[in-house]
């Protein structure tokens, strides 16, 4: 049975990071779900204009594996101050089902304290007040896996990420096939 993920799309998410995690992971079979808080086009931070399969209240957190945070800043104020998305991300972290966030994203789950105390985590190192304050321990490293959550640097370290999320979905050989089909090169990832 395919593995099934949540990727949500707030207006000025970054495209890269949720389109990378996207496509890899369905090249991996496994069921991708975005979500937005309508049916209207999302405008991302690149203003490119985007459509997500679901709205957040057709959602049932229970039927899905993992879900996944793209970043850029003001699609993470967005998921920030989403009361939908919160509870998503609560009800993942008391199952102990997976969690992942890039770039600005795993703010969102420090100011959740689902990243807290001495967790360690990465993320865009920003000068910007949303990286400072609550909990975590950051460490910049281009991928970060604690427990259940998986925190990745940035938009150049979206693919990294996609096929390390798969990997932990789906195995090793899956991945490895994913991996070769994208023609990445040899020495980056």
């Amino acid at each position: 049975m395919a593995k099934r993920v949540l990727i949500p799309l707030c207006p000025g998410f970054e495209e890269m990071e949720a389109i990378i995690l996207i496509d890899v992971l369905r090249r991996g079979n496994v069921e991708v779900v975005s979500i937005g808080k309508s049916k209207d086009p999302i405008l991302a931070s690149r203003k490119t204009l985007h459509l997500a399969d679901k709205i957040f209240s057709e959602i049932v957190p229970s039927e899905f594996d993992a879900i996944l945070l793209p970043g850029g800043l003001e699609g993470t104020k967005q998921l920030m101050k989403d009361p939908e998305i919160s509870k998503i991300l609560n009800s993942f972290q008391t199952e102990s089902k997976m969690i992942g966030a890039i770039c600005a994203a795993p703010n969102v789950l420090r100011n959740l304290d689902i990243i807290s105390g001495e967790d360690p985590y990465t993320a865009f190192p920003s000068p910007e007040d949303l990286a400072k304050g609550k909990g975590g321990k950051y460490t910049g490293e281009r991928i970060v896996s604690h427990n259940n959550i998986h925190t990745s640097i940035g938009p150049g370290s979206a693919f990294e990420f996609a096929l390390f999320i798969l990997e932990r979905l789906e195995g090793k050989e899956v991945m490895e096939k994913v991996k070769v089909g994208l023609q990445l090169p040899k020495n980056e990832i």
